[in-house]
């Protein structure tokens, strides 16, 4: 992890689809308890991108379960809803180097890498309105970085994720480019965040690299899964925190990342998170992509 020395801001970026549950909360008392351990900034960023896929009331309930943890970040919160122009921008700047294509595939017609498979780079004047935008990368391309956890990654992203999407069918601008712009715009250097979006590392990185954006250290940490093997998520029922038990969520969520676990006679949010930044260390946290629930004592 980063050199305690360097200007530290780092954040948290949840998605309001739904409350706050056990694995949302261990990647935010991660990123905020490096950002605090290095004496750094710690911002949320709401990624409301999706308005078909976002509950109402969720953004304030995320918001809300992050205050009764304790987790108060620095600065207002960063609405992607309101960072279109911003994302237009970034698009036309690629449009000017010549790197965008339109794409009208269907799903059925992609590659079985998602990439486009009906020749539409050699065919724009023929293109339907119902049309993605695509980012052309070169097949030689390859990126590689070293993982704060996850080691050294080298992804040959001119094969696996060749020519991705950076605005949709729909108009909406893909998740890759919003979160490349606005880490950008909100200075990010160091990024804590779930294993499951370390697949995404090499597209970002590739987007920073052509639109001449620095690049951010990357921590990808180990998921929660239930006793079936399934990821923690919205989509998989997680139960939402319950808010009143904060001392024992933050708990749980320590013991899920190896941290020292404050003694049993502290039932004070702040003081037990003041304890936990003192003794954060990123070297106890597991090598590995997922770690049970089970390891933690929750069957579920």
């Amino acid at each position: 992890m980063p050199d305690p020395s360097t200007h530290y801001r780092g954040r948290f970026a949840p998605s309001p689809t739904g409350p706050l549950h056990l694995g949302s909360l261990i990647a935010a008392l991660a990123s905020f308890l490096d950002a605090r351990h290095h004496a750094g900034a710690w911002l949320v960023r709401m990624e409301d991108l999706d308005p078909p896929r976002e509950e109402p009331g969720a953004a304030d309930a995320i918001l809300n379960s992050l205050r009764c943890h304790g987790l108060h970040w620095d600065g207002d919160v960063l609405y992607q809803s309101t960072r279109a122009t911003a994302y237009s921008t970034a698009l036309a700047r690629l449009d000017e180097e010549g790197l965008l294509f339109a794409c009208d595939c269907s799903r059925a017609m992609l590659s079985t890498v998602g990439a486009c498979a009906g020749d539409c780079r050699t065919r724009q004047g023929a293109i339907s309105s119902s049309r993605a935008i695509r980012i052309a990368v070169p097949a030689e391309c390859e990126i590689q970085f070293s993982d704060g956890l996850q080691r050294q990654q080298h992804t040959k992203l001119g094969n696996a994720l060749q020519d991705f999407i950076v605005r949709r069918k729909d108009r909406l601008h893909a998740y890759q480019l919003a979160v490349v712009v606005d880490d950008a715009e909100q200075g990010i250097t160091h990024v804590v965040r779930g294993s499951d979006l370390l697949d995404s590392t090499a597209r970002q990185i590739f987007l920073q690299q052509v639109l001449s954006q620095s690049t951010p250290l990357y921590f990808h940490l180990p998921v929660i899964t239930t006793g079936q093997g399934q990821k923690f998520s919205k989509q998989n029922l997680a139960p939402a925190l319950d808010n009143e038990k904060a001392v024992y969520n933050l708990r749980c969520a320590l013991r899920f990342l190896h941290q020292h676990e404050p003694p049993a006679d502290i039932k004070s949010v702040d003081l037990l998170l003041a304890q936990a930044v003192e003794q954060w260390s990123p070297a106890r946290v597991p090598v590995a992509m997922t770690i049970g629930a089970d390891s933690i004592g929750l069957h579920l």
